[in-house]
């Protein structure tokens, strides 16, 4: 089946903006003219495309069909680079990323590879845990993810672990520790915890692999970003799970303490992507394998 490129898109467009309104902006378009395209391409393919509502958004169909356009605008852009490489274009790629990955290992070892290559990163934040769906509705060409199940026409390839540590600051630890000067489960329990957000489980995944206990009620804390984790914990708003690879520095330097030493928390990550991958992408999936390698905890 093939569909009339201006219909696929108008698609994009809607899905990319949010509206049929913006896109007819994008797109130097009528409303009417962009609701027409995508009633046509409906039309053609028998399924819906796009729930129009407050904000557009693909359906399952409509998702399957911008992931293939998505691949076949890399395929060309990567053509034109190799016949016209005196005018190559930088080339945008999107991925789904958890924040401390891209905040600790994934920037500074990438790099390299997007300037050799003239490479865009759009990264997408999101829980390693949640990061899937993005490539589900083909809205990035690969993401991390703590699963190690891949979806159907794709690839989950193993990048290592990312161990997390439960740290405090020295003040918070000497002022919640009995006199025995050690930290018990229900001191731990009764200080507030800092949590990047309200999907982050690593406070409880660690409360549950280290004392068997789920579904604690916690006091949280939740700061939205990794550089205000971090500065909660060293001003001693609470204690969280930080990836060993963030500001190391302060751990050495004896400004934040691990809460209960020897005890931690590996999250194992995969990158998955598409089997079928334009050559862009493909050189960005060989720069995240070899970053995991050099940067995360192999199985030994």
């Amino acid at each position: 089946m093939q569909f009339d490129r201006r219909q696929l898109e108008a698609l994009a467009a809607c899905v990319n903006t949010g509206s049929l309104t913006a896109a007819a902006q994008a797109l130097h378009l009528s409303v009417a003219a962009i609701s027409l395209r995508i009633r046509a391409l409906e039309d053609q393919a028998g399924k819906r495309m796009l729930v129009r509502g407050k904000r557009a958004i693909a359906t399952a169909a409509g998702n399957t069909v911008l992931a293939s356009f998505r691949q076949l605008q890399l395929i060309e852009s990567d053509l034109a680079n190799a016949l016209q490489p005196e005018h190559s274009n930088w080339q945008s790629l999107s991925v789904a990323i958890n924040a401390d990955s891209i905040a600790s290992w994934v920037v500074p070892q990438i790099s390299p590879t997007l300037i050799r290559h003239k490479l865009l990163i759009d990264v997408l934040i999101d829980d390693q845990d949640h990061t899937m769906q993005w490539l589900q509705q083909g809205q990035v060409v690969g993401c991390i993810s703590t699963a190690s199940k891949t979806l159907r026409g794709c690839v989950s390839e193993p990048l290592g672990k990312l161990r997390y540590r439960c740290l405090m600051s020295r003040e918070l630890a000497l002022n919640v520790r009995d006199k025995r000067r050690s930290l018990t489960v229900h001191e731990l329990l009764a200080t507030p915890v800092v949590c990047f957000n309200r999907k982050d489980q690593l406070q409880d995944q660690f409360l549950a692999q280290v004392f068997g206990l789920k579904q604690v009620s916690l006091q949280r804390h939740y700061l939205g970003s990794v550089e205000a984790f971090h500065e909660a914990l060293l001003a001693g708003l609470g204690w969280g799970m930080e990836c060993e690879l963030q500001s190391p520095q302060d751990a050495k330097a004896g400004r934040l303490v691990e809460a209960l030493p020897g005890k931690w928390l590996e999250v194992p990550l995969f990158w998955h992507h598409w089997k079928r991958e334009a050559p862009q992408a493909a050189r960005l999936t060989q720069a995240m394998l070899s970053a995991g390698k050099r940067c995360l905890r192999q199985a030994t």
